[in-house]
Order: C-alpha cells, then structure tokens, then sequence
C-alpha cells in the first residue's frame, strides 16, 4: 500500500513541472515531427534527432506575430529565401541553398559584416556610423577573444561552434530541419547543404530553415523560411528538338523533308549517373518502329505532313539497394562429407555493389508541315540609273527557293566579317511567281565597298537563310551610264554641225548656181545631202530594251 502511495506522489509532482521547463527541437520549429515521425526514416548523415532539447536562453523562441519580430534588424526586416535541385532521383544527393535579403541599403562586406551602402541613405553625413552590424569588432572584444567563457560559443543544442580561422566573419546561426531531424551551421548571408536520398521516402518533403543572428552573448531571430522539395524514383527527362529552318521550335511544329535533332536533357545536378550506362529508346509514331541508342541526340526526319505522338523511354541503371541472400538448397554429398559444406552455401551473399533499373518517359505532339526548305542567291546585278546619280548605289539579287512560297523577304547588310549589321530591311512577297519560286530582290548600300548580305525567305512556318559577299562598285568616270551620256552628248553636237554646214553649202548654191524651173526640182540638192548625212551619222539599228525580257518581278 505504502509503494502505491509513493507512486501516485510521484505522479502529482511530474504533473506539476511547468510544460515549458525544456523545449524541444521539434518544439521550437514550426514544421516539428514528432521521434515517431523520426524512426520511419533512416538516419541522415550528420543530423540530428529533433527530440535534443533546444537552449532557449541563447536562442530564444519568438512565435509568428510576436511583436519582437520588429526589432530583430536594424532598418528593417530580414528575408530568407530558399531553393533547392529538386526534384531528385532516390538514392541521389539534392542541394538546398538558403539566401539573406537584407533592407534596402544594406550589404554584406568583405569581412562578413554588414554595411550601409554608399550614397544611399538620405540625410546622412559622412560621419555617419557605416556598419549595421559589426561582427569583426565584437569577435575582438574581451567577450570574443579573450574570455575564458565561451558557452555563448555554441550552437542550440549545446554543440560548440567549430574551430576555423574564419569563424569571426560567421555572423549568422543556420538551423536545417526536415523528416525530423535537424543540422546546424555557421554562415555568412547564405549558407548551403547536400543531403542523401537513399533513405529518404519517396513524394514530397519540406525543408525549413530558421535563422539566428550573432548578438554579443546572445542570439536573435531574424527570418524562417521553409520550401517543399520532391524525392522520386523516375528519371526526370526532357528533350530539345530543334530543326534548320524551322520559324518556331517551341510550337512543336516542324517542316517536312528536313532532320530534326532532338537533344536529351536529365534532371541530374548532383551527377548520380555520371557512371550509369544510359539507353534512348524513340518512337516516333510515323510508322518507322523503334530506335535504341546509347546517345542522348539523335536526327530524324518526318516526310509525311501530318500530326504524330513522339515517345522516348530512358532506362539507367544505377547502385540501388542489395536484394537479401536467400539459402540455396544444399548439394547432395556423401554421408561421410563435412556437415560445414552446406553452411557455406549459406554464407554466399550477392555483390554489395548492386543496380537497379530506373526509367524515365518523355511524349509529345509534334505537327509537321511544308516550308521553304532552301534558298539561294543565282545572280547579283548593279543597277544602272541616268544622271544624276544617285548617293547610293544598289544591288539586284536573283534568288530562288525550293518549298512552299515565301511571304516576306528579309536583308542584313553588315561588314565584311558579318559581325556589324549596318542595315536591315524586310519587305513582303507580293509578286505573283505561280509553282516556281524565283524573284528579285533590290537593295541599296551606303556606298562603294564590299558587304556581307545575309537573305532570309519567310513564311508562318519556316524561316530560309543564306549568305554572300558582294562588292558594289563606285560611279567611275568609264562606267556605262556615264559612256552612254557622253556618247549621246556628242552625236547631238556633231547633228548641230552637219546642219550648219548644210546651210552654208545651201546659201553658195543660190547665189552662184541658176535656178531650174522646175518646181519638183528645188530643194533636191539639199534634201538628198540630208539624206546621206541622216545615213552615215544615224544608221537603223534593231530595238533591243531590257524591259521586254521575262524578269521575275523586283522586290
């Protein structure tokens, strides 16, 4: 009876310690586990379990919305900003990277203090003080270096901070927590950590993050953060697909008759398959079965309009838990063998280095169509203009084009090296070309020289390119329009001649020869001198004008 009584006493005091006596990790962080939560997962490397108790009186506790929250940071209030690599592939590491965002004005410096920017501050001198926070001083103080006391030194759950020659720039206290477990770390304003997932299960997690800033012999809050990340057991896959002449590649929509590269992309930032063999297998659904390859870009052309469903299956081996020995039957052996033959059948296990097979699946809807599949420049012409001249000089250039017709044109005139575009110009087709594709294309140039022209033809589906190197000529003084002019000016000054003369030979034959009588007769003399003059000076010649030829029309 009397041990009855002692157990119920001791019942009544256990009921009377305040709950708040010792907090807890998973007391303390918002998205606390219990140690139940904990023992469904395997240890974490390096981490703790959150059942440790947490030092409140180095670290206190502030819930959301506690009014201290205001007054944690000088000027304002402090961000943190968490990401990671998710989502990762079992048994791979992920990465989670937590960043500081200070208030406006502030940064960190070289020494890992925190400084008010240069001219930012309004109505500040130069007198003013320039740190925020400066942690290199407090590290120098009798409180830092000198005291033989160093239980401030330490991390919540009672760890010391490690030994390092740069721990005087580590301002801030980094508290990770996730699956019930916590890890601790010292840090500038940001810091980072690598987890395995090789015990982790599988969907998604959250990871937070509480922060402390250094305070003398203290530490204060100033930012929580926390983020979902995903463990998975497939492969995450995409594929680029990309394709010369091809206007759009994010529309999946691409030209017939022309390869198409697609290009695999994995999902794999901590390099988990670096050593996996990996294999491709396509399906294009164009009827043209299935493609095995060990390469992560293959080509394949569609000749056939239409809409197809594309579907890629990766398959990876990678290290992957051991599957558990299982005995083997025992070998029939004489009555008088060893009774140890059978046990070691018993001992063989299989190779600890074990692979499993992970997948990964990649489908999409492509649509092929026609487009104009090439392009090229036949024929490049100057164009001749009358006096005066113009200041700049053109260029004709005959293009062709196999495909469908083009609906604008497109020219870059740049420098010799095609790396300083000087001018750009686009034009729609508006010429009638019917089944062939043919047309001319005029520009001008900022004088004599030679330039690179790139020339592109367009439709909505497709883009065609090509290139070339043309040298424009300068307005010679023997150049073909200036030959014609001159040509021009002189047989119109040598017709003013001969008429002159016509008339003085005309006068003297007046006044010294007798007029006929004949009416019929006069003025032959002169009229037949015309005519022969009008032959040897104006011979007949066939009419031959450019404008008659069958030219594709000048854009």
């Amino acid at each position: 009876m009397d041990c009855a009584y002692c157990f119920l006493g001791c019942l009544l005091l256990a009921a009377a310690v305040p709950l708040d006596a010792a907090k807890r990790f998973h007391d303390v962080l918002s998205n606390g586990r219990t140690s139940g939560h904990m023992r469904e997962h395997n240890q974490l490397n390096g981490w703790s379990s959150d059942e440790n108790d947490w030092n409140e009186k180095l670290y206190p506790v502030w819930k959301r919305g506690d009014p201290r929250w205001k007054n944690s940071w000088k000027g304002g209030q402090v961000q943190a900003v968490l990401t990671s690599d998710s989502p990762a592939l079992v048994g791979s590491n992920i990465t989670f990277v937590v960043s500081l965002v200070f208030p406006r004005c502030q940064k960190e410096d070289a020494n890992g203090n925190i400084v008010y920017e240069k001219n930012c501050r309004a109505g500040t001198g130069p007198s003013a003080d320039p740190y925020v926070y400066n942690w290199t001083a407090w590290a120098e103080d009798a409180d830092w270096g000198n005291d033989t006391n160093q239980s401030y030194r330490v991390f919540p759950d009672g760890r010391p901070f490690p030994h390092h020659h740069r721990w005087r720039k580590w301002g801030f206290v980094y508290v990770f927590h996730t699956l019930g477990q916590y890890y601790q770390k010292l840090g500038r304003c940001s810091a980072s950590i690598s987890i395995n997932t090789t015990n982790v299960t599988l969907g998604p997690q959250v990871m937070e993050v509480t922060v402390y800033r250094r305070d003398r012999r203290a530490y204060a809050p100033v930012a929580k953060v926390k983020d979902v990340y995903l463990v998975t057991d497939q492969i995450l896959v995409f594929v680029n697909m990309s394709q010369k002449n091809d206007r759009n590649s994010s529309d999946e929509t691409f030209l017939r008759d022309i390869p198409i590269l697609f290009n695999v992309l994995i999902h794999d930032p901590s390099h988990f398959l670096r050593e996996s063999t990996i294999n491709y297998k396509w399906n294009f659904g164009d009827n043209t079965g299935l493609f095995v390859s060990n390469n992560r870009t293959l080509n394949h052309t569609y000749v056939l309009n239409g809409t197809f469903s594309l579907n890629l299956t990766v398959q990876a081996a990678v290290p992957g838990p051991c599957p558990s020995p299982t005995p083997r039957p025992p070998k029939p052996t004489p009555s008088l063998s060893p009774a140890g033959d059978s046990l070691l059948e018993l001992r063989e296990a299989p190779d600890e280095d074990c692979r499993i097979n992970r997948y990964g699946h990649f489908r999409a809807i492509i649509t092929i169509v026609e487009g104009i599949l090439e392009v090229n420049i036949v024929d490049m012409t100057e164009v001749l203009t009358p006096l005066p001249q113009p200041e700049d000089p053109s260029m004709d250039f005959l293009v062709t084009c196999e495909g469908t017709i083009p609906t604008e044109v497109c020219t870059v005139v740049s420098d010799p090296s095609c790396q300083l575009a000087q001018n750009t110009v686009c034009s729609p087709v508006e010429v009638a070309m019917g089944d062939a594709c043919l047309l001319t294309v005029r520009r001008a140039f900022n004088g004599s020289g030679t330039y690179c022209v790139n020339l592109t033809l367009g439709d909505d589906a497709s883009l065609a390119l090509t290139s070339t190197l043309v040298s424009v000529p300068g307005r010679r003084a023997g150049s073909p329009v200036r030959m014609a002019s001159g040509a021009l000016a002189s047989m119109g000054c040598l017709a003013v001649f001969v008429t002159v003369i016509a008339l003085v030979v005309y006068k003297k034959r007046k006044e010294y020869k007798q007029i006929e009588n004949s009416a019929g007769i006069k003025g032959k003399g002169l009229n037949v001198f015309l005519e022969h003059a009008k032959v040897k000076f104006f011979p007949g010649s066939q009419e031959k004008d450019p404008l008659l030829k069958n030219q594709p029309g000048i854009l």
